[in-house]
């Protein structure tokens, strides 16, 4: 009963500091704890959240991590896992409707916000696709094939086949490394720069090309890789 009390009283503290003062008041453990008790009411969190801490590096290491490696942590169930992996997919899903607004071509922050959502915790890599309207708004984004771009079967051919079968007159295309190294390979600028101009055939701009990595992001159109876009008008 006196452990009881004691997370409890700890949990109504940890509460009134958010009430006067906000979330940003709260430590990462704090905030983990609090997060963990969504899914475990009635035990004491705060072992489990240093654990996560830990074993995964950060809070964003730990809402990355698969299900199999959460369920490895001493007190983090089926739920619990799963609660967590929600979270995770609630922010690249807030993330992707903030793209619903007009995208600014020369600051790419909200996109910059969903690709890292979307792929920078990933453990293997990701290929997504965001597609964009003639007035270069959001329409949605599709994940097309995972491994590395070297290993991909996917010719440009089929991406242009995906962004036309979806009306879109542009697209930005995203892909992960997860070794935390952004840096594209040879290949990587080949395989690109033929997309680039496939695309162009058709009518159709590739605008960017980011690679994201747990180091950074790396932007083909930045780095001059990709030829100078059309004017917006």
């Amino acid at each position: 009963m006196t452990t009881l009390l004691s997370h409890t009283g700890h949990r109504q503290r940890l509460q009134k500091r958010i009430e006067d003062n906000g979330f940003d008041t709260l430590l990462d453990h704090e905030f983990l704890e609090l997060l963990l008790t969504c899914s475990i009411p009635r035990k004491d969190t705060k072992p489990i959240a240093w654990t996560l801490l830990h074993r995964f590096g950060s809070i964003a290491g730990a809402l990355d991590a698969n299900e199999s490696a959460l369920l490895d942590v001493p007190g983090i169930g089926p739920k619990t896992a799963r609660h967590l992996k929600l979270v995770r997919e609630s922010f690249k899903r807030y993330t992707r409707a903030q793209l619903s607004k007009q995208i600014k071509l020369s600051t790419l922050e909200e996109v910059l916000d969903y690709c890292n959502a979307s792929l920078s915790g990933r453990k293997e890599e990701f290929l997504e696709i965001i597609f964009l309207s003639i007035r270069c708004t959001f329409m949605y984004t599709r994940t097309l094939s995972t491994g590395s771009i070297s290993q991909i079967t996917l010719e440009p051919r089929r991406i242009i086949e995906e962004v036309i079968k979806a009306k879109a007159s542009g697209f930005i295309l995203v892909h992960n490394h997860p070794s935390g190294d952004p840096s594209p390979s040879e290949e990587d600028i080949k395989w690109t720069k033929k997309l680039e101009a496939s695309a162009k055939v058709f009518g159709i701009t590739l605008w960017e090309h980011f690679i994201m990595a747990s180091s950074g992001h790396f932007s083909f159109r930045q780095n001059n890789i990709l030829e100078p876009p059309p004017s917006q008008g």
